[in-house]
């Protein structure tokens, strides 16, 4: 399992309920295409967290990258229904990080023959 991972903060006057429901109609759009497995939403708490990885924390879960590939390919053809609920998404953040990490150890790891 592959996650990617996109820390945000809101756009001023985008509302915090409001970019939620905009990210859940977003992220079902592609878990129903297959293009994604699932997604969860986070809200930094009490202040708690480097200020560079912003106040919200979404994490996409896909199989492998070639799942995630065909998410990006989905949303970069920049038409249809997706370029909307994308839109919808885009328009109420800033100052965006992202980052990719996986599920470890790997499920394919051999141990014992390592040199380093």
């Amino acid at each position: 399992m592959d996650i990617y991972h996109i820390w945000c903060d809101l756009k001023p006057g985008a509302g915090d309920t409001d970019f939620c429901a905009a990210l859940d109609r977003y992220m079902v759009h592609l878990r129903e295409r297959s293009a994604i497995r699932g997604h969860r939403i986070t809200r930094r708490k009490l202040g708690l967290g480097p200020d560079r990885l912003g106040e919200f924390h979404i994490m996409v879960e896909v199989e492998d990258l070639a799942q995630l590939d065909q998410a990006f390919g989905h949303v970069g053809a920049r038409s249809g229904e997706v370029e909307g609920l994308h839109h919808d998404v885009n328009s109420k953040v800033e100052n965006l990080t992202f980052a990719l990490y996986r599920d470890f150890p790997d499920e394919f790891r051999s141990h014992g023959d390592e040199k380093f």
